[in-house]
């Protein structure tokens, strides 16, 4: 991965962090504590560097999902961010504000996938034009994927 500054944080935006530093290696882990975590077939992390991440508005909430695993998250919106384990944080790739190149380069715990998790990208593609007319209108209450100087703290309200 680039050594460089990267942003990123929760749905709401009360949770943000920066990373310098160099990323490890990011991965797919099919675990059912990353499925549970993550609400989906499975988690995407990579691992950040040691005293790399700085949280520049509110730290995650921890759940401990097992002896030496906690799960981060917004205690606001819900949005799973971290998976730290003794000397070692990983971060939901989905929550980076840009993810063009945290393409997964392992699967974790391949042998407990979901037998069906390679064949959904075959699955039909939605191409209804109505739908996504309709879809350009929603107006998102999300945090904007880039930092902002002013946010409010319970995220955007109208």
């Amino acid at each position: 991965m680039i050594d460089q500054v990267r942003t990123g944080g929760c749905q709401c935006g009360a949770v943000r962090f920066r990373i310098k530093g160099k990323l490890g290696r990011p991965s797919i882990c099919h675990c059912r504590m990353c499925q549970k975590q993550f609400g989906n077939f499975f988690g995407a992390l990579v691992t950040v560097p040691k005293d790399g991440v700085e949280w520049t508005h509110e730290e995650p909430s921890y759940f401990q999902s097992s002896v030496n695993i906690d799960r981060g998250f917004c205690a606001r919106c819900g949005t799973p961010l971290t998976y730290r384990q003794p000397g070692a944080l990983e971060i939901a790739i989905g929550a980076f504000d840009d993810r063009s190149d945290l393409a997964p380069q392992i699967q974790v715990n391949y042998a407990v996938r979901l037998p069906w998790v390679e064949k959904i990208f075959e699955a039909p593609v939605h191409d209804d034009p109505d739908f996504y007319r309709r879809q350009e209108q929603i107006i998102s209450f999300q945090h904007p994927d880039h930092e902002t100087a002013n946010w409010p703290q319970q995220g955007l309200k109208l």
